[in-house]
């Protein structure tokens, strides 16, 4: 079904979506609204979510002139309003990872307008290809940092060693993720998830597809640093932190200016982000397939240097 024609409807969405779109509607409270959310409900949101929103405004595309022929980052940078389709599933997903995130979607846009100022807005430049693949189908794997050790001079050196053996590990776990070690990092190492990795869909385009789920829907992860503690937050201050946290990791990759760097990850095998999750699941290779012979690593690994 495309999504155009999916009711903006509660039972339809707990029968059929996956839990990283139901959850999201649920804690914004749109969930058990029995009408599309306009854009001026987006704008209330912004104030209920933070203090002081300092991101641009949704402004419904049919209040744009026929003649205003501006390229939507121009518009996003010029105007600081969201050009937003009433009634579009990809719109008001975009909408909400905004709300989340919104100091990392105006580093994108700001990253869209230098290399346009430069280059112009066709053929998009290789940077613009990734910040895109990004925006679209990212998923963001928030990476708790291992405790530090105290500096009470007691056991000092014990707790060292523990948390360089809890990096040596987490640097391991991602380093099988990008190998396309799925059972490893699915299975064998799943309570890892949603506990020492945190993930979150950045991707807008995802979200749309996790409408109606399939398999073969695959996302591109991000892996992010964030401090010991991290999961004891609340989901909201969560995403406050790791809006600082993305903005830091995208500037300490040169702003997307490196290839390759994004890798697959199969959004199905994500424990809890799917129904079916047992072990002939993941057996599954046109699904979750091996790595390609020669294909190079990804620049963002390690994550810790």
């Amino acid at each position: 079904m495309q999504s155009d024609s999916i009711p903006f409807c509660k039972d339809y969405l707990i029968n059929h979506a996956s839990k990283p779109v139901t959850a999201l509607l649920e804690e914004v409270g749109l969930l058990g609204n029995n009408y599309f959310p306009t854009p001026e409900l987006l704008n209330q949101l912004t104030t209920q979510y933070h203090k002081q929103w300092q991101g641009p405004q949704f402004k419904g595309q049919s209040q744009f002139s026929d003649d205003d022929k501006r390229y939507y980052e121009t518009i996003i940078s010029e105007d600081k309003v969201v050009p937003t389709r009433e009634g579009s599933w990809h719109d008001l997903f975009n909408a909400l990872v905004w709300l989340q995130f919104p100091k990392t979607k105006s580093l994108l846009n700001e990253l869209h307008i230098r290399d346009i100022n430069e280059h112009g807005v066709s053929p998009r430049t290789a940077r613009r290809n990734r910040i895109t693949h990004f925006d679209e189908c990212g998923v963001v794997l928030a990476i708790e940092e291992p405790k530090h050790a105290t500096q009470n001079g007691v056991g000092l050196e014990r707790e060292h060693d523990s948390r360089q053996h809890n990096v040596d590990s987490l640097e391991a776990f991602l380093q099988k993720l990008a190998a396309h070690e799925w059972e490893q990092t699915f299975l064998t190492h799943r309570g890892r998830w949603h506990a020492e990795v945190t993930p979150f869909i950045f991707g807008h385009a995802n979200l749309e597809m996790m409408l109606n789920p399939f398999i073969g829907l695959t996302g591109k992860w991000l892996a992010v640093s964030v401090p010991y503690g991290f999961r004891n937050l609340g989901r909201w201050q969560q995403r406050l932190v790791l809006d600082d946290a993305i903005v830091a990791r995208v500037e300490a990759l040169d702003y997307f200016q490196s290839a390759p760097l994004l890798k697959p990850l199969p959004l199905l095998g994500v424990p809890l982000w799917h129904s079916q999750q047992d072990a002939a699941f993941y057996q599954n290779k046109d699904y979750f397939r091996p790595l390609r012979t020669g294909a190079k690593a990804s620049k963002q690994l390690p994550l810790w240097s």
